[in-house]
């Protein structure tokens, strides 16, 4: 951790709803004046869309049917914690950019599935962001976590995320309902165990929880709406936080436990603004205070 240069890692699997997360981040960025370099997930894949599909058909040919963007052993995790290190010690940062589609290689000048090439950021930033898959792995030699001053997860029930994948995928990227059910069962693997483990090492988590039926998600024709879910938000260290507070400013809100508070699904963004700006602004102060010195 960095009272210098300070490090907000968003944590959770794809179709988990981080990139709504990361726009309450920017919006909170943009309105309080504070400056983030930007860090993507993906961007620190090991293999680019064609490689993966090879290493993916070479592992299931040597019976290996648990390889999958999650694991550790398809990122490049320990190039993630040097990114991290070197922020935290200098606020300067590397990283590249996936290129998902057609509109992102207008933008980059890289076709669809490969990589830019590697670039430096954080010149004159006030923090680094960080949004993807593994901000918080504390494993197997790796400890990315030690970096981040804010982790935050993001945590939708399992049924809810599946949802979420099945829907995304076959809308924005053409799979079949089958297709995406091998990518989660090849991921559960890493799911259970490089994933999950993360949401201990988070000060944060934000679990969204449908209160509709979803007990088969591969038939589920809707996303089940914000009005139609709730949000448990739980405090690694509830020391400082006015729960009171919250209580009043989010209607309809109590509390669960004494580290958690679950809201109305309509309720948070308001809720993350409400509980996020003041943590930003006194990582970004500090930052720019003791820099001045």
């Amino acid at each position: 951790m960095s009272q210098k240069y300070p490090i907000i890692s968003v944590v959770g699997s794809s179709g988990a709803g981080t990139s709504t997360v990361k726009h309450t981040f920017e919006q909170i960025f943009r309105r309080e004046g504070v400056t983030a370099a930007m860090i993507e997930g993906d961007a620190f894949h090991a293999y680019d869309r064609m490689d993966m599909k090879a290493e993916v058909e070479r592992r299931n040919a040597a019976g290996d049917h648990t390889f999958s963007h999650f694991s550790l052993d398809a990122n490049r995790i320990a190039d993630l914690e040097e990114s991290f290190r070197r922020f935290s010690e200098t606020g300067k940062a590397f990283t590249r950019h996936y290129v998902h589609d057609a509109q992102e290689s207008e933008m980059y000048g890289v076709e669809p599935g490969k990589f830019t090439e590697w670039e430096d950021i954080g010149e004159d930033c006030d923090l680094l962001f960080y949004e993807g898959l593994h901000g918080a792995v504390n494993k197997d030699g790796f400890n990315v976590a030690q970096y981040g001053d804010l982790k935050i997860g993001v945590v939708p029930v399992i049924n809810l995320e599946w949802i979420q994948k099945i829907h995304r995928d076959r809308a924005s990227r053409g799979y079949s309902t089958e297709a995406v059910q091998d990518v989660i069962l090849r991921r559960m693997h890493s799911y259970t165990n490089v994933i999950c483990p993360q949401f201990t090492e988070t000060d944060i988590n934000f679990q969204r929880v449908p209160v509709v039926d979803t007990s088969n998600p591969f038939v589920a024709r809707w996303i089940p709406t914000a009005d139609e879910s709730l949000v448990v938000i739980r405090f690694k260290n509830p020391r400082g936080i006015d729960f009171s507070y919250l209580t009043s400013m989010l209607h309809d809100s109590w509390m669960s436990r004494a580290n958690s508070i679950v809201i109305p699904g309509g309720k948070l963004d308001l809720a993350m603004q409400l509980i996020l700006t003041p943590m930003i602004n006194r990582l970004a102060e500090r930052a720019r205070r003791i820099r001045q010195q």
